[in-house]
């Protein structure tokens, strides 16, 4: 059931309030009515109102004031609010305006004007919050620097250029996904993969990073701050130590290989004109990805570059150091195995 619009009439004048009362009811909105600005305060704490119609000349708080603080209040940023002005009440329009007031209605009341400029105004604010739902469901689909790269160039109506930065990648894969998939029904796999990738999700969050895009069964990841490779490292071994303490509903979902490295990378807008993604390419993605293939079930691979940087870091052991060969790179990769050390955690 739509539940229909309330306004909230704020005017000392009982009169004025019946008409307006009348006036708006016939048209189906519910109408509350207050006759003093402190009661009209504790009616929109009170009750949820769609739109306000104030009378600016109220004794006591005054309906500038007033409109002062509904504007204050977070669940009244963008609803209307319409002064209703007397003979003599246009000075203090401008100081209306200023304190968040949309529009203003002079007495004695034009029916027919006033349901035209409320219906406007109800009209704008579905629209801009459409936008805002809009607007937080795309931000679901969006990594945090996509999101920032967008606002910005909204701002200054051109994208960043592309800049080489030295960065952490970290990828994640869940080891015999094929064969999975095909023993799972299509409903349960998507539900059990989805509560796997929120987890690593939260934790590379948690840890400084972002997510750059999920590919299928894992997630590559990008950190960027000072202590990137503490960071990602951190964010790893977390993540396995997650993964073994899950349910035992079915472990297979969480049997995870990561792989890690860290090197200067391209990050910038790539795609056309009508469809661009902002995102990190070059040979430490790639080098990151490949060092995940190599990870065994429920381990960590990282390059030696990863090892140098955090090597003081007395939570993170490393062992099993060997020469790889990397599809696409001349020379044999020196990699790791990481785990976490038997002493107290790094904060984060």
């Amino acid at each position: 059931m739509v539940r229909p619009k309330r306004i909230l009439v704020a005017d000392d004048d009982e009169n004025t309030r019946a008409v307006l009362a009348d006036l708006l009811s016939d048209r189906g909105y519910s109408v509350i009515q207050a006759e003093t600005a402190e009661k009209a305060l504790n009616l929109s704490r009170s009750y949820v109102m769609t739109a306000f119609m104030i009378d600016l000349q109220m004794p006591g708080m005054g309906g500038i004031d007033l409109c002062l603080s509904i504007r204050a209040m977070e669940g009244y940023k963008v609803a209307p609010i319409i002064a209703l002005t007397g003979n003599g009440d246009s000075a203090n329009l401008v100081d209306a305006f200023a304190a968040g007031c949309d529009d203003f209605v002079g007495k004695p009341l034009d029916g027919t004007v006033l349901l035209a400029r409320l219906k406007a105004h109800l009209q704008r604010t579905e629209y801009l919050e459409e936008l805002e739902q809009t607007r937080q469901i795309l931000h679901r689909y969006m990594s945090t620097r996509t999101r920032e790269i967008a606002e910005t160039s909204m701002k200054t109506g051109t994208p960043p250029a592309p800049e080489q930065r030295e960065l952490a990648i970290l990828f994640t894969d869940i080891r015999g996904f094929t064969a999975l998939a095909e023993q799972m029904k299509p409903a349960e796999l998507f539900q059990k993969l989805s509560s796997q990738l929120e987890q690593q999700v939260t934790l590379v969050y948690e840890y400084g990073g972002y997510i750059d895009k999920f590919g299928g069964d894992g997630v590559m990841a990008v950190f960027d701050q000072a202590d990137k490779a503490q960071q990602a490292c951190l964010c790893a071994c977390e993540m396995i130590e997650k993964a073994k303490k899950g349910s035992q509903e079915d472990t297979r979902i969480r049997q995870l290989g990561i792989g890690i490295h860290m090197g200067p990378a391209v990050i910038g807008n790539i795609g056309s004109a009508t469809h661009m993604d902002y995102s990190v390419i070059g040979t430490t993605v790639n080098l990151a990805a490949r060092l995940c293939g190599h990870a065994e079930r429920m381990s960590i691979v990282v390059s030696d570059a990863v090892r140098r940087a955090v090597i003081e870091t007395p939570c993170l052991a490393f062992e099993s150091r060997r020469e790889v060969t990397i599809r696409g790179l001349k020379d044999p990769v020196t990699v790791h195995d990481l785990r976490k050390a038997l002493v107290a955690t790094i904060s984060r």
